[in-house]
């Protein structure tokens, strides 16, 4: 498939562009069930089995047990075992009482995290993958400059302060849009219940004027990315 060769293509030049992948690496892959998580895991699957540099990897999967969100876990147990990725189910939860300033999805992400990176500490995970892609980059990029006044962002790569463990994103150059063309023809199952939040926003929001800003011009993307990729590591 010609879009999944162009996602292949970009997935590598990211990894080696900003060397998030090295040799003897123990990864584990936050896998949501959404079609970004499943190319991820897809895709280092295949990497795992080169030579150089020498990759384990594993997967992981979040139930936050208080949200009424649900993805097929006999399919995402199924599509790791067809990959021969090692798959954990990890439970969570949060009180909303506990900051009532803090919206459900910034706690239920919060949360997600916590429970995610904590298993990777205490199993000795030197690295988790995050399935972001370069439109989720840029739209938290303006995020921040539309409501916190700053022009911090997630990096393709970063050192928690908190955790012995970096961060990457492997999917940082690729666009959403290819994903959503080859999701259907690789069989990528859609999640059961969807979130009932995530409509309401302030990302859902600002996708939308990014959508604006990418139809106004097409390469505006790479604009952004050139200007996001200047500022420095401290910054974001």
């Amino acid at each position: 498939m010609e879009i999944l060769d162009r996602i292949r293509k970009r997935f590598n030049k990211g990894c080696v562009e900003y060397k998030l992948l090295e040799d003897g690496d123990h990864i584990l892959i936050a896998l949501s069930g959404g079609k970004d998580s499943l190319m991820l895991t897809k895709l280092l699957a295949e990497r795992s089995r080169i030579f150089r540099p020498s990759i384990k990897i594993e997967a992981a999967h979040v139930v936050m047990d208080n949200i009424p969100y649900e993805t097929d876990r006999s399919y995402l147990q199924q599509f790791c075992q067809d990959l021969g990725v090692k798959l954990h189910i990890l439970h969570s939860h949060f009180e909303e009482s506990t900051d009532t300033r803090k919206t459900k999805c910034f706690l239920c992400a919060w949360n997600r995290r916590k429970t995610l990176f904590t298993f990777a500490q205490e199993h000795r995970f030197n690295k988790v993958a995050l399935g972001h892609h370069q439109d989720d980059i840029l739209t938290t990029w303006l995020m921040n400059i539309t409501f916190e006044g700053n022009t911090g962002g997630i990096h393709p790569k970063l050192r928690m302060d908190h955790y012995p463990i970096e961060i990457i994103r492997p999917l940082c150059l690729v666009e959403e849009e290819w994903i959503k063309q080859v999701a259907p023809s690789l069989g990528f199952v859609k999640q059961k219940v969807l979130c009932p939040y995530e409509e309401v926003t302030r990302r859902h929001d600002i996708s939308l004027i990014y959508k604006q800003i990418t139809d106004l011009n097409p390469e505006a993307r790479y604009s952004m990315w050139n200007a996001f990729m200047s500022i420095s590591k401290d910054e974001l």
